[in-house]
């Protein structure tokens, strides 16, 4: 058996059901070959949207279960081999699956579809038609897809673009002093070359000129305030906004060229004021800054860095009663945060590939790849929520960063004795948030006895409560016998006679697991009392206009 194959077919069975670019279908005997065709359209550009290699579609197992059940389509090899020309032959460039395994599992058959990624700036169609999924269904490629797809064919840089008109005069000097002195804290070693560089010469060096040409990086970054009109109809503005803990806006400022100098202008409108907490081995108090400096600064140069300018949109900074909003246009280079963290290593490409090698030889980014792994570990380290990436909007990328932490005991103890690794750290803060997670993350989290409770309401274990001292939490997450319930219902009817179902309501709500909603608490209230009335417990009667339980006359207690 073919162990590589095994180990994808096992890799993609433990993907979540939503992934855009996975397809199972059990086609059992036989599968209708224009909706084979639609699916490879579709898998195909959505493997391209979440920048993947490729798009897998998988006969012999269930879309819903996952079970594998055998798949008999096409079994000569002949006719499997035969499909690759006849998918060619209605496709987009002719594009064919890159490979097709067949697996002959104890369960049965399993064949799988290896769709290749749609090439850069081409969106793949099927018979004149493109395809893509919204969720598990398959969907026409909607005109914002399509776009996208086709943007990544243009591999013209917007910070490379030389100004034709623009000179020397329109670079600020402050800013070009401030240039060369991060240049040489960025490369020691050349601090005497540097000495006899004039400007011209820096300027090529740093790349932030091409030729002596001034270009968009050189004035984005440089360039004098009234040097921006060199820009549009691009924008080069960061904004900075305070809002109360209403959400009240009460104060704002706009920031232009140079951005070398006025990141540093917007980081001191930012108020960094001191955090305190108790630690367990002491009784005074820890003091640190509410927000790590380079974990501002890393947010804040990323979204220059990484900013589609051609949208024309702004940088915004929201500083939050209790956490920093950090927004920038254009979409999320690496496809997914976990992919960033997973890699570790510089990105295959960058949106301003120019203006980045520039940010990198004036020491404000770096190109190993590890900023966003950074950010987590001086957030973790600090015992605080990790950032939250929303990229929910196609072309936003949207990073928070807390100053506040939200449970002291529950994480700090969390990291310090239980040696957890970041993927688990990362899973836990989705808990602490409330934040859906995969399954792979669930089932981790309980086998370690980290978690408790049913999707979606996870809550801390016992274990991690009791080492933390968060037991009154975990009292209140947790579930009482089902018995203790009822006999509070019968205690109830014993005492008072009757009882309606808000009288019911309001004696057992507030004693379910806080890990229910309202909604899901008053289900298993109503489930309860079936389930109390079907033993002949209780029973339902009429008294005046409404309806109201009582004991059975010949029930005194709980069966």
């Amino acid at each position: 058996m073919n162990t590589f194959t095994t180990d994808k077919l096992n890799e993609l069975l433990s993907l979540p059901s939503e992934t855009e670019w996975l397809e199972f279908k059990e086609a059992k005997n036989t599968f209708n070959f224009d909706d084979l065709g639609r699916y490879f359209s579709a898998l195909s550009n959505e493997a391209n949207l979440n920048r993947k290699e490729c798009g897998w579609l998988v006969f012999g197992i269930t879309d819903k279960h996952r079970r594998i059940v055998g798949s008999a389509y096409r079994s000569k090899q002949t006719d499997l081999e035969s499909l690759k020309r006849e998918i060619a032959d209605q496709t987009t460039n002719r594009l064919s699956f890159e490979a097709i395994h067949e697996l002959n599992l104890p369960e049965g058959r399993v064949l799988l579809f290896r769709i290749p990624s749609a090439p850069a700036g081409i969106p793949v169609a099927w018979k004149g038609h493109y395809y893509g999924r919204d969720g598990g269904s398959l969907v026409a490629l909607n005109i914002s897809e399509i776009e996208r797809i086709r943007s990544r064919g243009v591999i013209a840089d917007w910070s490379a673009q030389i100004v034709p008109s623009a000179t020397m005069g329109d670079l600020e000097p402050k800013a070009l002093e401030l240039a060369r002195n991060r240049y040489a804290d960025k490369h020691p070693d050349r601090r005497q070359e540097l000495a006899q560089w004039d400007d011209a010469t820096f300027l090529n060096k740093a790349k932030l000129t091409i030729q002596g040409r001034i270009t968009n990086a050189a004035i984005l970054l440089l360039g004098r305030e009234e040097s921006s009109h060199f820009l549009s109809p691009s924008l080069a503005i960061l904004t900075w906004i305070l809002k109360n803990s209403d959400g009240t806006e009460q104060d704002y400022q706009h920031f232009g060229p140079p951005f070398m100098r006025n990141t540093d202008a917007l980081f001191a409108k930012i108020r960094i004021t001191k955090y305190r907490y108790l630690s367990n081995s002491t009784l005074f108090p820890v003091e640190v800054t509410q927000y790590e400096p380079w974990v501002i600064r890393e947010a804040l140069h990323n979204c220059i860095a990484h900013q589609d300018y051609s949208m024309r949109g702004r940088i915004t900074v929201v500083e939050e009663a209790e956490s920093l909003l950090f927004s920038n246009v254009g979409g999320f280079i690496p496809g997914t945060v976990e992919d960033a963290i997973r890699q570790d290593a510089p990105p295959e490409q960058y949106r301003n590939p120019f203006l980045a090698a520039a940010m990198v030889n004036l020491n404000m980014i770096d190109t190993i790849g590890s900023g966003i792994r950074k950010m987590y570990l001086l957030q973790r380290e600090r015992f605080f929520p990790l950032p939250d990436f929303d990229l929910s909007d196609p072309h936003r990328v949207r990073v928070r960063v807390y100053g506040k932490i939200l449970d002291e005991n529950y994480t700090r103890t969390l990291i310090n004795t239980m040696d957890l690794d970041l993927w688990d750290v990362i899973a836990l803060d989705k808990v602490q948030k409330g934040r859906d997670l995969s399954k792979d993350e669930v089932r981790v989290l309980r086998s370690k006895n980290l978690v408790e409770g049913r999707l979606p309401n996870l809550f801390v274990s016992a274990q991690v409560a009791a080492a933390t001292g968060d037991k009154a939490a975990y009292i209140r997450n947790r579930a009482f016998d089902k018995e203790h319930y009822k006999e509070l219902v019968v205690g109830f009817l014993a005492q008072y006679g009757t009882a309606t179902r808000t009288e019911l309501d309001h004696l057992l709500l507030d004693k379910i697991s806080d890990a229910l909603s309202t909604a899901q608490k008053k289900n298993k209230v109503r489930n309860l009392l079936h389930e109390m009335a079907v033993k002949g417990t209780i029973h339902s009667l009429r008294k005046g206009s409404r309806s109201v339980w009582a004991l059975d006359e010949k029930t005194f207690h709980v069966r």
